[in-house]
């Protein structure tokens, strides 16, 4: 079923940002977050300013039992919580817990945008030649405009997110910015 045309209602997507960062390419991403952790902090607080949906979807690592919260407090209590608690969700932020590498994949992430009327996700976090990336093709793929802030998605191999960030623009239609540029306060139109 197409969207029909007209202005779509933003979503802040905040991807894979809650993490311990004890897997094996952290010590090549860390330096990354910590240049986007600001930026991704002034987006979620304009969203929210905006009344925009901040939704995080993030990996579980395995912890099939745990709650968000629980995911929340593991990551604060590692050394690298000055990450976390600048980007941490509140009271009203969405989560959505994935175990693969898009936001799309299993999770109810497409019906929760559906129900809040959400056309157009702005896609930040980690890590953009990966789990950024194919979250934007599914996206795509579903029709829902797609705006990549290119400040505010971190990388393992910069090279690589350079060549994502093109495929997205070029492959997907996506929109690739700076956050600056992301304007929470207007629709965007729709273009099928």
């Amino acid at each position: 079923m197409e969207r029909q045309e007209g202005p779509t209602r933003p979503a802040l997507i905040v991807v894979d940002m809650i993490n311990t960062y004890d897997h094996e390419d952290a010590e090549l991403l860390v330096p990354s977050v910590e240049q986007v952790v600001p930026v991704i902090a002034d987006l979620i607080d304009r969203a929210r300013t905006a009344e925009v949906p901040v939704i995080y979807a993030n990996d579980n690592f395995g912890r099939w039992r745990s709650h968000h919260g629980e995911l929340v407090d593991a990551a604060l209590a590692r050394p690298h919580a000055r990450l976390i608690e600048p980007i941490r969700p509140d009271e009203e932020s969405l989560f959505v817990v994935k175990a693969r590498h898009s936001v799309f994949f299993e999770t109810p992430l497409a019906y929760l945008l559906r129900s809040l009327g959400v056309g157009h996700v702005v896609l930040t976090g980690q890590v953009t030649e990966q789990c950024v990336l194919y979250s934007a093709l599914d996206a795509h793929i579903r029709h829902l405009e797609v705006t990549v802030p290119q400040d505010a998605v971190a990388s393992i191999h910069p090279h690589l997110a350079d060549a994502a960030l093109e495929m997205m623009r070029r492959n997907m239609g996506a929109r690739i910015t700076t956050a600056k540029e992301v304007d929470f306060t207007r629709s965007v139109p729709h273009t099928a």
